[in-house]
């Protein structure tokens, strides 16, 4: 490739893009936070907008960074309680939280068995595999077969119930 005087310039506005420039930075806050913003945090951190509560805890945390003997007494309790306040997910739950609960639960529980019984007095009728005399059939037919000869109906002394599980015909 043959230089010319464009890509000298080029490469020259490269290789001055690349080396790096220090900007002086601000140090973190050093003066107090007011009282007026601290006071009652408590009670205001939740109807705060979302944007005042992240200034404020980044100003928080930048006098953290700091010597800890010069915070004040009000930013130490504001500090703990943002960081560790009932707010949020550990707020504490509404009074009739339990009660709901139990309520809602009984409902589930009261809908499951209507559901269950007006299935049942719609279905019909029991199937013939379901007698014990069928049941007692297949016991001997497997007998029969030898199935299971280790541990099962067809084993020598055999004394379970095999295939029977349901009551006698009336």
């Amino acid at each position: 490739m043959m230089r010319t005087s464009t890509t000298s310039l080029l490469r020259a506005g490269l290789r001055a893009s690349r080396t790096t420039t220090m900007v002086p930075r601000a140090a973190a806050s050093t003066h107090a936070i007011s009282n007026p913003t601290l006071a009652n945090i408590e009670k205001r951190w939740e109807g705060m907008p979302q944007t005042e509560q992240a200034e404020l805890w980044m100003s928080l945390r930048d006098r953290m960074k700091e010597n800890w003997a010069e915070l004040t007494l009000q930013e130490k309790k504001a500090a703990y309680w943002i960081a560790f306040g009932a707010h949020g997910p550990r707020a504490v739950p509404p009074p009739d939280e339990g009660r709901r609960v139990a309520l809602y639960t009984a409902l589930g529980v009261f809908a499951s068995f209507v559901v269950f019984a007006t299935m049942r007095s719609f279905a019909g009728p029991a199937p013939s595999t379901m007698t014990r005399e069928y049941q007692e059939a297949s016991n001997e037919f497997l007998k029969g077969q030898r199935a299971e000869p280790l541990t099962g109906v067809g084993a020598e002394g055999y004394s379970g119930k095999g295939m029977v599980q349901s009551p006698p015909k009336h």
